[in-house]
Formats: structure tokens, C-alpha cells, sequence
């Protein structure tokens, strides 16, 4: 294992989460977050989205060990696998009066390939908006949801899910490969401590997205990015778009260089490919 990585042990596959071990990886962040483990929920991001809790000065966190309707983007079925994936959703409020947070997702999936860089993952990589991949395959999956503010401060509900250790044989509609932290790290890491390193990377990086921006992080961003350099196919908006992939901007937004020049693609709601 090279060194500065974090190795979680595992836990049987029957043994019930334990919140006290997500803390226990939060460390001294624990106070910040109020976390919540259910063994079955629709969705974490609906249930934080409809059941939203009173601002008392925490993050609050629900996480899930199945969930049966979970929502992805561009209206897709969000997949998990009861005892193979990790689900969960936080609710993170911002001072009143900011703007629209721009680049959130981005950022989200940064915390991501963070925690599994540190966890000793090669090969991570993002592909914008919102998934995060290793050597290609999709590991990790991010969907933002803002709650506006109507007089209240604005908040977000960040939406994650993580291949832990997938059963033999599944297939991602639309997705080239599927890959696990079980194969990436040859063994099953404990979910709690995982949801408390995400957690806590999380917590770092909107903490520097708070004063900064997006603009702070979009160089880490970029060493990540899957598509860095490559031609590629934006599709879904209309007109498909072809051209190089520069990067993204400092507010979160897609660069691609065409033949007619520089184009920002702002929506998430695009298909994102190689164009080979």
C-alpha cells in the first residue's frame, strides 16, 4: 500500500451500520454533521428535499442501505445494490444572500477521487458533470439538487452513490464499465468509515468553495479529468457539438474547442462521450 493511504476494514455483509463509526472517521468534524442510517429509503435525495430538517448549524446526512427509487440525472433510475453500494445524500446550507453556486457538482466529484486517491484507488478520473471513473469504468455518481431559498438561506442537497463491491454481472444502461472499490482495492472497505472520509473531504472543500469558488479548485479538477485534451460528442441539447475538450471554466462549465471556436456548455443535461 503506498504510503499516506487510508486503509477501512471491512464488516460482514448482516452487520448493521454503526453512525458511531461514521463519526469516529469525522473525528473532530463530528459535531458538524448529524448523520442518519436507514436500511431502506425511496431515495435520500427526496427524502431530504421533502422532509427538509430545521437549520440548527449541522450538516445533516442521510445515508441508506438500499435504496428502491433513487433518481439519477437527465431522469434516469439511480441503481444501488442492497449491501453493494453506498447511498446518501447531505443538505448543505450557504450564507444568505450568496449566489447560485456555480461548479457544485464539481466539486462534490473532486471530494470523491480525493478520498479514493487517499484510500490507495490509481487511475481516478471525472468526467463532467457528475461521475467519477477510474481507468474509464464508472465508480461513483454525484446529483446536486438546490433547494431555493424564499427567504430562507439557500441550501443543496448532494446526492452520492459508490460502488462498494457489485454482484457478478452488472451492466449500467449507457455506461461503457462498472467498477467497485472491492476490485479497485482488493477488499470491501467499511461503508461507515468511507461515508466518514467523504464526508469530512467534503467538508474541506466547501469550505474553500465558501470564500473562493469553483475558480480555487478548477486545477485539481482538471488533473482529473477524463476527457482532458480528447475529442468528444456533446449530445441531448439539440445539435450535437464536436470538438476538443480545454477543461471548464471557473464557473464549472464545459470548455470545448470546435472548428468555429471556444464553446461553454453550461447544462448538465448532456450527454458527454469520445468522439471516435
Amino acid at each position: 500500500m503506498p504510503p499516506g493511504t487510508v486503509r477501512l476494514s471491512s464488516l460482514p455483509d448482516n452487520t448493521a451500520p454503526d453512525v458511531s463509526a461514521v463519526a469516529a472517521a469525522l473525528g473532530s468534524l463530528a459535531h458538524d454533521f448529524s448523520v442518519r442510517w436507514l436500511e431502506t429509503c425511496v431515495s435520500t435525495n427526496t427524502e431530504l428535499m421533502t422532509h427538509t430538517p430545521a437549520d440548527d448549524g449541522r450538516i445533516h446526512v442521510l445515508a441508506t442501505s438500499a435504496q428502491t427509487g433513487g433518481r439519477g440525472r437527465r431522469g434516469r433510475q439511480w441503481l444501488s445494490w442492497p449491501g453493494h453500494s453506498l447511498t446518501f445524500s447531505s443538505l448543505w446550507r450557504f450564507t444568505p444572500g450568496a449566489p447560485v453556486p456555480a461548479g457544485l457538482s464539481l466539486v462534490v466529484g473532486l471530494a470523491l477521487a480525493l478520498t479514493f486517491e487517499k484510500l490507495g484507488v490509481e487511475g481516478v478520473q471525472l468526467k463532467w458533470p457528475n461521475d467519477v471513473l477510474v481507468h474509464g469504468h464508472k465508480l461513483a455518481g454525484v446529483l446536486v439538487e438546490l433547494i431555493p431559498g424564499r427567504g430562507r438561506t439557500m441550501a443543496a442537497v448532494v446526492g452520492i452513490g459508490i460502488n462498494i463491491g457489485l454482484p457478478a454481472g452488472v451492466h449500467i444502461p449507457e455506461q461503457a464499465g462498472v467498477s467497485d472499490l472491492t476490485h479497485e482495492l482488493g477488499h470491501a472497505p467499511s461503508r461507515e468509515a468511507l461515508l466518514g472520509l467523504v464526508l469530512a473531504e467534503l467538508h474541506g472543500l466547501f469550505q474553500t468553495y465558501a470564500v473562493a469558488g469553483f475558480d480555487a479548485l478548477r486545477g485539481a479538477w482538471q488533473q482529473h479529468n477524463a476527457f482532458a485534451s480528447l475529442p468528444v460528442r456533446i449530445s441531448g441539447e439539440g445539435k450535437d457539438i464536436v470538438g476538443t475538450c480545454v477543461g471548464v471554466d471557473e464557473d464549472g462549465a464545459l470548455l470545448i474547442q470546435g472548428d468555429s471556436g471556444l464553446v461553454r456548455i453550461l447544462s448538465g443535461e448532456v450527454s458527454l462521450r469520445p468522439n471516435t
